[in-house]
């Protein structure tokens, strides 16, 4: 593994100048910020050795170095998920690479399912912590040597950065929420029941990601910032049959929102 993650944060470090020390991992529908950013080099996953491929739609399957916000910044546009079938050594090797190139802050996003009652389609959601149901946990084997055996999670995404992203949101008078994300493996949607059981745990926003990657980071060091947008409600009076052209659809329409806080945040990331 550690072999694996070397091969190729050296590839990369002979294939691009720039040495980020922040990234972006864009979910389902949320490609529209990897536009926003000013482009160096960019890899197809396919090329990149021993990278997963993205079988999403929706996922672009690009490895990309540029600016944003005046910072050098490395976006994965699409991610991997447990349900494709890969493992979860497969699902979070992206952000093993991130932090053997030198990152040390990374902005996380996904489309999730509306737990919240309070919450509507289109909504912002803060992720200030999060549960994991996934079947299989990302740090599962021989511990790799770049963090310790038993992380803790106690701040599992920065304090420090979620009390910036508020402030940026009041500033620009982006209504956000604030909540638990729950992940599950997918790929089948939440069912009405499902939903309920999963406030009942304590849940805001249900989705099929991100967790294994947030845990990953951790381990590694690394800050977390992370975001849902709320593609569809599946609380009882408000639950719809659902589609993955939808759940794009209500990203697409919302993500400049949240592209404006991940820009403006790491615009004022101490240097």
């Amino acid at each position: 593994m550690l072999e694996a993650i070397q091969e190729t944060a050296d590839w990369l470090r002979a294939r691009t100048s720039l040495r980020p020390r922040v990234a972006v991992v864009l979910g389902t529908g949320l490609g529209r910020l990897a536009r926003e950013i000013d482009v160096a080099d960019s890899f197809a996953y396919a090329d990149v050795p021993h990278f997963p491929v993205s079988t999403v739609e929706g996922h672009q399957g690009r490895l990309i170095f540029g600016h944003l916000g005046g910072r050098p910044v490395m976006a994965l546009e699409g991610r991997f998920h447990y349900y494709e079938g890969y493992s979860m050594r497969e699902v979070t090797f992206p952000v093993r690479v991130m932090h053997a190139l030198g990152v040390d802050t990374l902005f996380v996003s996904n489309a999730a399912g509306g737990a919240n009652p309070e919450f509507r389609v289109g909504d912002l959601m803060l992720i200030t912590d999060h549960i994991n149901l996934l079947p299989e946990h990302p740090l599962r084997g021989k511990n790799l040597p770049v963090g310790p055996r038993f992380p803790d999670m106690s701040e599992a995404y920065d304090r420090g950065l979620l009390a910036q992203a508020r402030a940026i949101a009041a500033e620009r008078g982006i209504r956000v929420r604030e909540g638990i994300y729950l992940a599950t493996q997918g790929p089948t949607y939440e069912t009405p029941a499902e939903y309920r059981m999963f406030r009942l745990l304590g849940a805001d926003a249900v989705g099929m990601s991100t967790v294994p990657e947030v845990i990953v980071a951790r381990h590694s060091g690394m800050r977390v910032l992370g975001i849902s947008v709320i593609t569809n409600c599946g609380v009882a009076e408000d639950a719809v049959e659902v589609s993955h052209a939808e759940v794009q659809r209500a990203a697409d329409a919302v993500q400049p929102l949240m592209a404006d806080i991940f820009r403006t945040l790491i615009a004022r990331l101490e240097k």
